[in-house]
């Protein structure tokens, strides 16, 4: 593997490994812009993100599924580099997932569409003009 050591990888003078360091550089704040801190279950995990991707003929993203990363930026790269290897998307959107919330399915919140009889189609009258329905 080494040049002149047999089985082990050369060392570099001056270069450190960085182990269980996490993020050697600052992340650059945008004035403005909301933080969010995503926060990992485990203590020095990567947060969980959820990835919606927008097909080239798409018109609305899809969720496809969900990737570990330290930062948005980084979180991005790997989506794309799991989801999109065959350029199957044209645009890409990660959230953390520690934000996203969503309705329950027990709660009403929507009312059925029966309770609403101007939204069936025999609340209308068609016309006799109208020949091809």
């Amino acid at each position: 593997m080494g040049a002149r050591s047999g089985d082990r990888l050369r060392s570099q003078t001056g270069v450190t490994p960085c182990r269980g360091t996490g993020v050697t550089y600052e992340i650059p704040e945008v004035e403005g812009e909301e933080r969010v801190d995503a926060v990992g279950d485990a203590k020095g995990a990567w947060p969980l993100w959820e990835v919606f991707v927008r097909a080239k003929r798409g018109l609305n993203h899809v969720h496809v599924g969900s990737v570990h990363a330290a930062d948005p930026e980084t979180a991005v790269q790997n989506a794309r580099d799991t989801y999109t290897r065959r350029s199957e998307g044209v645009s890409i959107w990660v959230v953390p997932s520690a934000t996203v919330h969503a309705s329950d399915d027990s709660e009403a919140m929507f009312e059925p569409f029966e309770d609403k009889p101007y939204r069936h189609p025999t609340f209308y009258e068609i016309p006799d003009e109208v020949g091809q329905l």
